[in-house]
């Protein structure tokens, strides 16, 4: 088993900020809960840090109020029966479910539902109810809550960093999908074009993390005020390529399905059609270096163009018509995702003889 030491570590270069925001939030609430409200075992204030930093992607705000709601019902519910019913396993058991049921009722967070569940053990197992602990456990979750979105207005992430390792990957599969397929067109090779195929099938993941880094971009500018101007124009350049890069990733799957069937069926293809691919998918990286620059991505627009120019008819048969009209579709989705209107891309295409 081969280990991708460089990617792990351009991974970690990625995460530290988020990890050293969690390190140092979490201390903190720690200090703050402990010292300055006189809570004696204030855990629940660094666990919120955590689960609200954390080091992936998603919606910060919504978590800290996930975990604020889960823990107050978890704290409520456990404080509730275990000081009617005493601690035990039936009663872990009953606490448990409870708590998750009115979670579930409530929410469909499933970050709601953990917390509440999490916390309804401790008060049933470890921590016995007291007048103030549930009170205080939920001004716990909340100031850790608080201190998270702190750290990252504080301490922000590169935006666009995250916006481009995640693009980055979208863009590769994307010609990665077009360079494969041309080679099997280029070899009339069916055992290539199903290679091909089941690549370009595993790329949807892709496109759902790069959706997801923006919405943390967004965020992320939302919350800091250090982060303004240049940086939002950046990440609006990453926003209008996602959905047509995600159509044209679509589109290439289309592409390289109905290659297999027209190298099974051993139908004519276009001679062209394979340097046209080849191009394109050049085309594609250029756009994927272009993007993080703070000029226009000009030379990856105007080696698609030249595709588009290049284009030279449709060639015979059903099964040469279907390609070319997908090549056609994902250059209007990359010359899209470079800025140019759907118009003006529809427009740079030659078009189609009867």
């Amino acid at each position: 088993m081969r280990i991708d030491v460089r990617g792990r570590m351009d991974r970690l270069a990625l995460m530290a900020p988020s990890i050293a925001q969690c390190a140092l939030a979490a201390a903190l609430a720690w200090l703050v809960a402990k010292d300055v409200l006189g809570h004696p075992r204030p855990f629940f204030a660094p666990i919120a840090v955590v689960i609200c930093i954390g080091v992936g992607l998603g919606a910060r705000l919504r978590r800290v109020a996930e975990l604020v709601v889960g823990v107050g019902l978890g704290v409520g519910v456990g404080d509730l029966l275990v000081s009617q019913i005493g601690s035990g396993p039936w009663q872990i058991a009953l606490v448990v479910a409870l708590a998750m049921v009115v979670a579930v009722l409530l929410d469909s967070g499933s970050l709601i539902v953990t917390q509440a569940a999490s916390s309804a053990v401790l008060v049933a197992t470890l921590l016995p109810p007291s007048g103030t602990g549930g009170l205080d456990r939920m001004v716990d979750a909340l100031l850790g809550g608080v201190l998270g979105i702190a750290a990252v207005a504080l301490m922000p992430a590169s935006t666009t960093g995250i916006a481009h390792r995640h693009a980055a990957a979208a863009l590769e599969a994307l010609a990665a999908a077009l360079h494969d397929t041309a080679e099997a067109v280029e070899k009339s090779d069916p055992e290539l074009a199903a290679a091909a195929l089941e690549e370009a099938r595993g790329t949807q993941k892709t496109i759902e993390q790069f959706a997801e880094a923006l919405q943390t971009s967004r965020e992320i500018i939302t919350i800091s005020p250090l982060l303004r101007g240049r940086r939002r124009e950046l990440l609006l350049r990453y926003e209008t390529a996602a959905t047509p890069v995600d159509h044209a990733l679509r589109n290439a799957r289309v592409l390289a399905r109905r290659a297999l069937v027209a190298l099974d069926q051993g139908a004519p293809v276009p001679s062209w059609l394979p340097g046209a691919l080849r191009d394109l998918s050049a085309a594609v990286v250029l756009l994927r270096d272009e993007l993080p620059s703070r000029h226009e991505p000009e030379r990856a627009r105007a080696a698609i163009l030249a595709v588009a120019a290049a284009q030279a008819g449709v060639g015979e048969g059903f099964a040469a018509g279907v390609l070319v009209a997908q090549l056609r579709s994902i250059t209007v989705d990359l010359l899209q995702a470079t800025g140019v209107s759907r118009e003006d891309a529809v427009a740079a295409l030659p078009p189609l003889a009867d």
